[in-house]
């Protein structure tokens, strides 16, 4: 019983439900091991899309994070197994950034997740999984939903390939979160082989996968991040899956479960 992906108070498009709220509701549900993964402060001189600037934690505030989570860990270390751990963003032209913020902080860090929730075209940044409609701007930019589909595989996978140094994530996070809004906006092209060039460029690198529950409950998704397919296709190759509530509140841990394949 594992969750390898939980957001925190610190999240600013979360909740404020406290890391004991988080920590308590895992013990409740069974689970021996959880991992806290808040949204990494973002590179340096990168300018978040959103609009309220609220996809990441600042970096005044990771110290204070690690403190707490640090002390957390002692407290509850007879109940339950808490890794320290961070989501980091792949931002296209941001790579060194990124590298140096791992050097400093991966020291620090029991676990950590690797995703993309940014696209880059013209020169600009898109925030892909906002909303439906900035969704529906972003399919306008790129020309059709396919379009954005690839752009984000493409982007995934460069996250795979790129050198981030010795701290770089050891795990990929929701590798098919563009189907967020798929009921809306569905792909017409199969991605399948993208995909599993994905995982073939996974296995060759001994990464894990984080198996997402949150897509279930997303009204316009409603399957896990990545669907059921690509998770027989993961286990052939023997790619290690770790499940992820991506809770943003208490409540959300275990989310998705009914949908999903057992790992246990």
């Amino acid at each position: 019983m594992r969750d390898g992906h939980i957001h925190t108070p610190f999240c600013p498009h979360g909740s404020q439900d406290s890391f004991e709220q988080y920590i308590e509701r895992a013990i409740e549900l069974g689970y021996t091991e959880i991992s806290f993964t808040e949204h990494a402060p973002l590179p340096e001189g990168f300018i978040d899309p959103t609009p309220y600037q609220d996809s990441a934690m600042r970096r005044s505030e990771l110290e204070s994070y690690l403190s707490i989570l640090n002390t957390l860990k002692k407290n509850y270390h007879s109940n339950i197994q808490i890794h320290i751990g961070l989501e980091i963003d792949f931002i296209v032209g941001y790579e060194e950034k990124i590298k140096k913020f791992l050097d400093e902080f991966g020291p620090y860090l029991d676990d950590s997740i690797l995703s993309v929730h940014f696209l880059k075209k013209d020169n600009r940044y898109f925030c892909l999984d906002y909303s439906a409609q900035m969704f529906g701007e972003i399919i306008n930019l790129f020309g059709s939903v396919e379009n954005v589909y690839e752009a984000y595989y493409d982007t995934v996978l460069t996250s795979i390939q790129t050198d981030l140094g010795a701290y770089k994530p050891k795990r990929i996070g929701h590798i098919t979160l563009v189907h967020k809004f798929q009921k809306k906006y569905p792909c017409a092209k199969p991605m399948r082989e993208k995909i599993l060039l994905i995982l073939d460029e996974m296995k060759k690198r001994q990464l894990e996968l984080d198996y997402n529950g949150a897509g279930v409950n997303k009204p316009l998704c409603q399957e896990p991040y990545p669907p059921n397919w690509v998770i027989v296709e993961a286990k052939k190759r023997n790619i290690p899956l770790v499940y992820g509530s991506d809770a943003h509140r208490a409540c959300d841990l275990h989310q998705g479960i009914e949908k999903m394949i057992d790992l246990t």
